[in-house]
């Protein structure tokens, strides 16, 4: 970051020499003129000479002094460029966004950070173009003109969720014996992370204590019956073991399921940065589902494109949806006796640019009633409760699908008639091609 009064200052030294090497050797050149002419017109004597050539060396030598000391002070001086170049350098550095702006709110230095989390900053603009938010302004100028810092929290919800707390501080100067117009330093400071963890204790908190609730009061029912009036009834006890390790697995797919979703949310606003292809990580899942589907009667039909589909995710989570509307199509379909799974490039909607991959998998089950529609990504929301936990169904399956199409940046569609089954579609836009 560079001080406009050191340029200039620099810039006024630098400019006026060659002004006074102009100017004195047109002054000697005049005093050389005038004193040929007046020896020529027989107005000068020796005294004169020797007068004109006496200032002529002292003007010469006063110059040469002046230079000398000219050089020393820019020599001792250190310069503007290295200083500019060195801050530059730190700010590069920084990980999270910094901003200097000036008493009007005009953008002086942005460090990279502080570009990608404001796509709309540019040095000499005001900053309200690039960031929406009256209290982080209106600090600027209260940390003026109280001279000290504040400490502002700042969220945003496009593309996704995130929160900051702004340290707004005025620059510092006392001591450099520069003149500095008054600016601030902004420092940006993600408490995303922080937040997502607080909510996702809260909500396990909840969820986990009520989901968990029904299991562990059958298994202790069956305990004491086992220790109490079946005691010595080994039919019964045989019985009563096997609803108890059932239910026991079926809290530690809900604990699972509930550690998978809070990780994922906690990296939700996060882009995965690696390229998948789509076809690859659908083919190995639907070879397993295969052996299990045919036990239910339900012949997977799969259907991929010749030419890979790659798009930038993070291949567990996408292994993780695939998976999971695979898993529910063969349970809530199997009496439609086929399941669909197709993978597909189709051109981007919405006067998008680029093209999309689609991910879809139809049933031809009984399917589900318009008004359940919207509300099955819901955590624990189920069209059939008592049929989704005898299946085996958490109520977590589709929110997971959800949240990790979501980090992904695309979309889940779903469809459904009563009695002509239902299809879940991903839509997830395709990587830039390497050439």
């Amino acid at each position: 970051m560079t001080d406009p009064s050191e340029i200039g200052s620099e810039g006024s030294s630098s400019g006026a020499n060659p002004l006074r090497m102009a100017a004195f050797r047109g002054a000697l050149l005049a005093c050389l003129l005038l004193s040929l002419v007046a020896l020529w017109r027989g107005y000068g004597d020796v005294w004169f000479v020797v007068g004109a050539i006496s200032a002529i060396a002292l003007s010469v030598a006063l110059s040469g002094l002046q230079r000398q000391r000219l050089g020393q002070a820019l020599q001792t001086r250190p310069k503007a460029s290295a200083r500019s170049g060195m801050a530059e350098a730190v700010l590069a550095h920084i990980p999270d966004p910094v901003i200097l702006v000036d008493r009007r709110a005009v953008v002086l230095e942005a460090n990279r950070a502080a570009h990608l989390l404001l796509p709309g900053l540019k040095v000499g603009h005001p900053l309200s173009f690039a960031l929406r938010s009256p209290d982080v302004l209106d600090g600027i100028e209260e940390a003026l003109e109280a001279a000290t810092p504040l400490r502002i929290e700042y969220s945003e919800r496009v593309p996704t969720e995130r929160t900051f707390e702004v340290h707004i501080g005025p620059m510092q100067t006392e001591g450099t014996g520069m003149a500095v117009q008054p600016s601030v330093v902004l420092f940006f400071r993600d408490l995303t992370s922080a937040r997502r963890l607080e909510a996702m204790r809260a909500d396990f908190v909840a969820n986990a204590s009520h989901e968990l609730r029904t299991p562990l009061a059958s298994l202790l029912g069956f305990i004491e019956t086992l220790q109490g009036p079946a005691k010595d009834d080994p039919k019964a006890r045989e019985r009563f073991l096997e609803i108890m390790r059932l239910q026991a697995l079926r809290m530690r797919r809900l604990i699972d399921d509930l550690l998978s979703l809070s990780r994922i949310e906690m990296r939700a606003h996060v882009s995965p940065t690696h390229t998948v292809d789509l076809g690859s990580l659908v083919t190995p899942m639907v070879e397993t589902f295969t052996p299990r589907a045919k036990e239910r009667g339900v012949e997977i039909r799969m259907a991929l494109p010749s030419r890979p589909v790659r798009v930038l995710g993070d291949r567990d989570e996408l292994l993780r949806v695939i998976e999971n509307l695979i898993e529910n199509a063969v349970k809530y379909g199997e009496s439609g006796g086929a399941v669909d799974v197709t993978v597909e490039s189709v051109e981007a909607g919405n006067n998008s640019k680029g093209r999309s991959a689609v991910f879809s998998v139809r049933d031809y089950g009984p399917g589900i009633a318009p008004e359940h529609l919207p509300r099955l990504t819901e955590r624990f929301y189920r069209v059939d409760v008592a049929e989704s936990r005898d299946k085996g169904g958490t109520g977590l399956g589709l929110a997971i699908v959800k949240h990790i199409v979501n980090r992904h940046r695309g979309q889940l569609d779903i469809t459904s008639e009563p009695g002509q089954g239902a299809r879940f579609t991903v839509t997830l836009p395709e990587a830039p091609s390497a050439g």
